[in-house]
């Protein structure tokens, strides 16, 4: 695979707490040169500046993160927000209580709250934490997040203590999903054979902070 090629699958990302307005500027100037098919970062600095990106590279955003335990209509409003100030995709952590207590059905309910929050042309990933997770857990939750309007399924925030993805959570997700929805993998990437292992366990979007590393190495 060329790095033209991967950069493709690459969502630019900055999400530290502490990113300031001007970092995100540099962020999307890097996505930019390095042709990139997203950037990612907090809603809170949104709008960007007209211009700062060409209408090829989308924009995503993050809600809930990192720990997914806002309540349901709190997310749906951030997401609201988050499309209204430019945003073209979010990424949504989902709630890990109702996980790891079996509670589908408001799992399902804030998932699907989300998505009708957002414009229907807007891509909604949804967040498992899968490195948290049991095998089981991760197929449960994937069933779910496709269930209720998912566009993808995503690994990580690489925020949680319990890490960030694996091959073989790309490979389980890849296989519960089926070929009509993305998987994402993020957390943790950072070296092009990372990269392409992760491509080839199933990942069709990368979320990484090391871009230019792994498409210049």
């Amino acid at each position: 695979m060329t790095s033209e090629e991967l950069a493709k699958y690459i969502d630019h990302t900055l999400l530290a707490p502490e990113a300031t307005a001007v970092e995100i500027a540099n962020l999307c100037s890097e996505a930019k040169s390095l042709n990139v098919f997203a950037v990612c970062f907090s809603p809170s600095l949104l709008p960007i500046a007209t211009g700062s990106l060409p209408p090829e590279i989308k924009i995503a955003s993050v809600v809930g993160f990192p720990s997914g335990a806002h309540a349901a209509d709190v997310k749906a409003i951030e997401a609201s927000q988050a499309t209204k100030n430019g945003a073209t995709e979010v990424d949504m952590v989902v709630n890990l209580g109702f996980v790891f207590s079996s509670r589908w059905l408001e799992l399902g309910d804030e998932i699907a709250q989300v998505h009708a929050a957002i414009p229907a042309t807007t891509c909604l990933k949804v967040i498992i934490e899968s490195a948290a997770l049991t095998d089981a857990q991760i197929v449960a939750t994937c069933r779910v997040a496709v269930a209720n309007g998912a566009n993808f399924v995503k690994t990580s925030t690489g925020f949680h203590k319990s890490g960030g993805a694996t091959v073989h959570a790309v490979e389980l997700m890849r296989a519960t999903v089926g070929d009509s929805i993305g998987v994402k993998a993020s957390g943790g990437i950072r070296t092009r054979e990372t990269a392409l292992q992760m491509i080839s366990a199933g990942a069709t979007r990368l979320g990484t902070s090391a871009s230019r590393a792994i498409l210049t190495e």
